[in-house]
């Protein structure tokens, strides 16, 4: 095996997923940049190589990763960075609009997930990095089914970590916050508006709308991948932004400041004769589970 490494990035033809191929290719690194649409990833460059991929089609991610590995052997880092926003009151959405967050967001992560996992599992090497979001640990307005997919996307991907750390597999899950992409522009799709929900959703609606310059730079956000990429042990989350940071600290201090008020009450369900050691140990065996 070379000291360059085969990268694997889904939802490269733009946005984060383009700067992450450049800045990939540019340290000498062969990086598969894969989308759905195939000419919208061309490029001269000797390391990138484009290969069409619709993440919602597990024959394509399977067929993608055999083709990989029958040409470089191998595949180092997977990054799943495909997605796209979909603005809009629950009740706004259709069955197909709402279903669409989470074929794409999250059962997208998992077909390509599954499809690499076997190479690097046999491999006994491999990281794997989950683009979420900061929305997929802080929920507002008018996003519930990116939410949800996201929060999937988290949840799956802390399991996951657990079960692979023993074969030589890291996970990290990066959380941007708002960055200069398409996100919240070109890609960004929006429900049909029921006036009841202009004072939530509509003030979510007009800001995604407006003139607003996110903070986040995307090429700065292609290297701190990149360095991630290269510490000896990856964090399980990695936020991006201080936007993103200084959302998630007030999102926990909220969480912690409301599990204080409701944990008495979670306290009075506890059987009668229920062990205390049974309570008092749980702490000691979920670090365990997770050591």
């Amino acid at each position: 095996m070379t000291d360059k490494r085969v990268w694997l990035v889904t939802g490269a033809s733009r946005g984060l997923g383009r700067a992450l191929v450049t800045s990939v290719s540019a340290a000498g690194d062969t990086v598969i940049a894969t989308a759905r649409d195939a000419k919208s990833l061309e490029t001269h460059h000797a390391n990138i190589v484009p290969m069409a991929l619709d993440v919602r089609q597990p024959q394509q991610a399977q067929a993608v990763a055999s083709a990989v590995v029958d040409r470089f052997g191998r595949i180092d880092v997977l990054v799943n960075n495909a997605g796209y926003g979909f603005i809009g009151a629950f009740e706004e959405m259709m069955d197909d609009e709402f279903q669409g967050q989470i074929d794409t967001n999250f059962w997208g992560v998992i077909h390509v997930t599954r499809a690499v996992l076997p190479i690097m599992r046999e491999q006994g090497a491999g990281r794997i990095l989950q683009v979420t979001s900061v929305g997929g640990r802080s929920a507002g307005a008018g996003l519930s089914g990116y939410h949800a997919a996201k929060f999937a996307v988290e949840g799956f991907s802390e399991s996951l970590a657990l079960e692979v750390r023993p074969l030589g597999i890291q996970v990290c899950v990066v959380e941007p916050g708002g960055f200069r992409t398409d996100w919240g522009g070109a890609s960004m799709c929006y429900a049909k508006e029921i006036e009841a929900y202009r004072e939530t959703v509509g003030k979510r609606r007009a800001f995604m709308q407006g003139d607003y310059k996110f903070p986040g730079d995307p090429d700065k956000a292609a290297t701190a991948i990149r360095e991630l990429v290269e510490m000896p042990r990856m964090p399980l989350r990695q936020p991006l932004g201080t936007d993103a940071a200084l959302i998630l600290k007030f999102s926990y201090e909220q969480a912690l400041a409301e599990l204080e008020k409701t944990a008495p009450l979670a306290r009075t369900t506890d059987a009668d004769d229920a062990d205390p050691s049974m309570t008092t140990g749980i702490l000691d065996r979920l670090k365990g589970w997770r050591d």
